[in-house]
């Protein structure tokens, strides 16, 4: 790709010179750039540490060891999670029951996926609005101007924990579908203790069915030549109602808290946990969504699996506003229902650089 310089870049042409390569972020690389294409350079404003960067952060640590249904912790637990969902947002899990060894598999899996000669991946890459489940791409911005990030992503949607196994790249099926099945089991206790953390009966998130689809992305973050100019994810809150997030020991990973960036240092083993926007806006706000992003760095690939849990695909149309057992006279409804689709339209219509819709639908 052809620098040029700021008075004279045409957005547009990078934009499709980019996507007609088909390659990714990691094409760039292996192509030997050591400037950081014109397209991939953000402001500084988006880039500065500002407000001030405040050095690392210990996420509160859950752990799940007897938080079955009648374990020893569950009300211990309960409480716990509870207090950081509303608190924090973001918190790790351990004693998830996935072994450390399925983990670091299928961290390995994904980077041998990405690695792979770039005519092997050819037929799984797509633009990011391409309705087929799985797809390859970069995430390149929609709105004008708008810089796009240095990474890479494989995405694959199980739709009511549905996916054809033909359709997932051979590279890393095998441990996809073995991690997808944990993830499922997991699931099950968040759904469990989030609800009983908001005082509701132990089924009500279940009933909901407002996590039954989940959607993998499988990040690869490549080496970046001039890190201090771009993002690897620009500053954002997920859009659905709970992530689960594995990485590697690279670290990059950074979550606003207090009007401070802080780093969140890896934990081999353990998942970080995410509420997110429509689980903000079911618990009436009890639970928060925090702003997130990922450095650029010189070091890498940086290797992560983040598993989005989203509607089933029958309750994909149905709207989600504050649940009502959570309402008071003194304690209203602050948003607005909205469904996933109507949500997610709100989001992407605003580009990439959006760092969240949820003041639409505040009341």
């Amino acid at each position: 790709m052809a620098n040029c310089s700021n008075g004279d870049f045409d957005w547009g042409r990078a934009v499709e010179e980019f996507s007609e390569m088909k390659t990714g972020v990691k094409g760039l690389m292996d192509a030997g750039v050591t400037e950081l294409p014109r397209l991939f350079v953000h402001p500084p404003e988006d880039l500065q540490s500002h407000p001030p960067h405040g050095g690392q952060l210990e996420l509160p640590t859950i752990d799940l060891d007897g938080a079955e249904r009648g374990g020893a912790r569950r009300r211990e637990v309960v409480e716990q999670m509870g207090k950081a969902a509303a608190e924090w947002g973001f918190f790790r899990i351990v004693n998830h029951g996935i072994p450390a060894g399925e983990m670091d598999g299928m961290l390995e899996a994904v980077k041998r996926f990405h690695e792979l000669p770039a005519e092997e991946k050819l037929a799984f890459y797509a633009p990011a609005h391409d309705p087929r489940p799985v797809k390859l791409n970069s995430n390149l911005p929609v709105r004008e101007k708008d810089p796009a990030s240095w990474r890479d992503v494989l995405t694959c949607v199980f739709r009511d924990d549905q996916l054809e196994a033909q359709l997932i790249p051979s590279a890393l099926r095998k441990e996809m579908l073995d991690y997808v099945k944990y993830m499922m089991g997991l699931r099950g206790l968040m759904n469990e203790l989030l609800a009983e953390a908001l005082g509701l009966p132990t089924d009500y998130l279940s009933n909901l069915e407002c996590m039954s689809s989940q959607s993998l992305a499988c990040w690869y973050y490549p080496v970046c030549p001039e890190p201090n100019k771009t993002l690897a994810s620009p500053t954002h809150s997920d859009l659905t109602f709970l992530t689960l997030l594995m990485q590697d020991t690279t670290g990059g990973l950074q979550i606003l808290r207090d009007d401070q960036w802080f780093d969140v240092t890896p934990v081999r083993g353990a998942l970080i946990a995410n509420i997110a926007d429509l689980m903000q806006i079911i618990s009436n706000g009890k639970f928060i969504s925090v702003r997130h992003r990922v450095r650029a760095q010189a070091v890498g690939p940086r290797i992560s699996v983040a598993c989005f849990f989203g509607p089933s695909v029958r309750a994909t149309s149905k709207a989600f506003g504050p649940i009502k057992e959570l309402l008071s006279d003194e304690s209203g409804p602050r948003y607005r229902e909205v469904t996933l689709l109507q949500y997610l339209s709100s989001y992407k219509s605003k580009g990439e650089r959006v760092a969240s819709a949820l003041h639409y639908y505040q009341i």
